[in-house]
């Protein structure tokens, strides 16, 4: 089965030492909800975090942003990182009724055979 089949894009901001970066990483579809960035990061096989569409942006400076389709961030680098969207869930409910419906309809989605 293909890798991007296999996989759900979760769009994260990471903090690092010196810069704060917004991408996409690709979780397992098969992980538990709330576990999809811990068992990502838990990985002990894995000692590099791929994101695409990255837009990296230093912490201690005006520069603009810049932006990778492509990076690979070494874990040991890694300070935090949390889903995008949670930032966008503290300021509505309506965004959390959005996120348990979209995660109501991914596991109904997931747990259908295909044809």
């Amino acid at each position: 089965m293909a890798k991007d089949i296999d996989t759900v894009p979760i769009e994260v901001i990471i903090l690092t030492a010196d810069h704060e970066i917004k991408g996409t990483v690709h979780v397992s579809k098969y992980t538990k909800t709330n576990r999809e960035l811990t068992d990502l990061l838990n990985d002990k096989e894995k000692r590099f975090l791929a994101v695409t569409n990255a837009e990296i942006l230093a912490r201690n400076s005006n520069l603009p942003p810049r932006r990778y389709n492509f990076i690979e961030i070494h874990i040991d680098c890694i300070m935090m990182v949390h889903p995008s969207s949670q930032v966008v869930f503290r300021e509505t409910g309506k965004a959390q009724e959005d996120i348990a419906r979209f995660r109501e309809l991914r596991n109904k989605l997931n747990q259908t055979k295909p044809f």
